[in-house]
């Protein structure tokens, strides 16, 4: 198992590799959580979409069925009972606004639907935290070395490097 940057896990990163590797991770971040609020807004569009397209439905078939189905219905509403024909048309009226009715509620729960969604908005208050988390973030603290130890590694690191 290895960290981002290829050093394996447990071994000791030095503080440019630490950098690196904050950066790409906060880059990554970034681009996923660009990539949910796409994501969350193409439902919300979908939703209102389906919303329109009920809605157009509930309004075409109320005005182009209207004379169809009217003069369908009334006379198929006299033939089964004998009642007057000024009864069977508005029988048949009401069937067609109760049926344009429910299609409007539906596409009214559709926009409603689309409306809470706030998908962006909440990807915006995600990033809002985690920027304001890492701003408040503070380094682990270190232990510090004795001062005796101090000069030793120094000379170490000189023998090495000559």
């Amino acid at each position: 198992m290895s960290a981002p940057d290829g050093s394996p896990v447990g071994a000791e990163r030095s503080i440019g590799q630490l950098v690196a590797s904050a950066t790409a991770e906060m880059s990554a971040l970034v681009h996923d959580e660009i990539a949910l609020a796409k994501a969350q807004l193409k439902q919300d569009v979908k939703r209102g979409g389906v919303g329109t397209g009920a809605l157009t439905v509930a309004a075409l078939l109320l005005l182009f069925s209207l004379p169809m189905l009217n003069f369908a219905l009334a006379y198929g509403i006299r033939t089964w009972t004998g009642w007057n024909l000024a009864l069977c048309f508005l029988l048949s009226f009401a069937a067609n606004v109760l049926v344009a009715a429910f299609l409007a509620l539906l596409s009214t729960y559709f926009f409603k639907k689309a409306k809470k969604g706030k998908g962006p908005q909440k990807v915006a208050a995600s990033m809002k935290q985690t920027a304001g988390v890492l701003q408040n973030a503070k380094p682990h603290p270190r232990p510090e070395l004795p001062h005796e130890r101090v000069p030793e590694a120094i000379e170490a690191v000189a023998r090495s490097s000559s």
